[in-house]
């Protein structure tokens, strides 16, 4: 079974020597995956990182993709993979030995179109004990926080709702994904954010609505880095501003339209917390309802940015 591998990054060439020499240290063969780093418009030395591997990774393949947008550089790997089925993981992961046995094994099963594991945190330093609180084991002995693609479902191969498999530690069927049109844009540089939209959770919903098989597989697990920029308030409001314009755009998508009884409701909820200000959930989701208020007010004034929203497909 031949596997292909796809690393977006842009700028984040000191970490991306990280995937890549896990990648070397894999238990599956190597003659029988490849790897696709798609370097969506760095100006570090992501190339030079990419050709000091080329003899520990020898099909390992470097391409640039100028047009901004995570979508865009997943779209590439999509149009460049040789393999049927894909794995995507973030340039700041470092796959466990046995992360691609793992996903071999999973698609093993003809009926699975969509395989995850394990996203373990790699602190770079001590989290406040607020983020450890969050990062808990529920009744079920599970653990997730979705701010900090974060999540450990246990040790055992089991079923799973395909929304618990996140975009860091992501493998799928190639002609799944094309008949879901590809992915929705995702991650967006800052000047251009209000383009965002709802990244592979469209594909989760497409994978729901035609009953598709979605597994979790303890040994396709990675450890995803955590900088300690990551673990302040700051950074959840961030993570909670964007997921309120991924939530705006899903809405519009599947409303055809702006709901102006909402946009007015979260407008009230945010003037309601920001006399809260000492609770932080409250403060996190002051976040959120800004991202989205944002967003539809975006959408409101330019017929081109609901245009955008409303494109069939954006695969190129």
């Amino acid at each position: 079974m031949f596997l292909s591998v796809t690393i977006p990054t842009r700028n984040r060439a000191q970490y991306l020597s990280g995937v890549l020499e896990s990648l070397t240290r894999q238990t599956y063969p190597m003659d029988r995956f490849e790897v696709l780093v798609v370097d969506n418009g760095s100006t570090d030395k992501t190339q030079e990182i990419c050709s000091s591997f080329a003899d520990r990774i020898p099909q390992l393949r470097y391409l640039f993709e100028g047009t901004p947008g995570l979508h865009a550089a997943r779209h590439l790997g999509l149009k460049e993979a040789k393999s049927d089925l894909l794995v995507y993981g973030d340039d700041d992961i470092e796959a466990f030995p046995t992360w691609l046995e793992g996903i071999a094994d999973a698609f093993g099963d003809e009926r699975v179109v969509l395989v995850g594991g394990k996203n373990l945190p790699k602190f770079q330093t001590e989290p406040p004990a607020w983020i450890l609180r969050m990062w808990e084991k529920d009744r079920q002995g599970g653990r997730m926080l979705p701010y900090l693609s974060i999540i450990d479902l246990g040790d055992e191969i089991k079923g799973i709702s395909p929304y618990y498999v996140f975009g860091c530690n992501f493998s799928i069927r190639k002609s799944v994904l094309l008949e879901a049109g590809g992915f929705h844009p995702d991650a967006m540089p800052n000047d251009l954010i209000r383009y965002r939209g709802d990244g592979e959770t469209h594909v989760a919903q497409y994978i729901i609505e035609h009953d598709y098989k979605a597994v979790y597989h303890p040994e396709t697990s990675v450890h995803h880095l955590i900088p300690m920029d990551r673990l302040n308030e700051p950074y959840f409001f961030k993570r909670a501003f964007s997921q309120g314009i991924s939530d705006s755009y899903t809405y519009i998508r599947s409303k055809k339209s702006i709901s102006l009884w909402k946009l007015r409701y979260f407008k009230l909820m945010h003037r309601l917390l920001l006399i809260l200000p000492f609770i932080r959930k409250a403060r996190i989701q002051i976040g959120y309802l800004e991202g989205y208020c944002y967003h539809q007010e975006k959408v409101r004034n330019d017929p081109g940015l609901y245009a955008w929203v409303m494109r069939e497909t954006y695969l190129v």
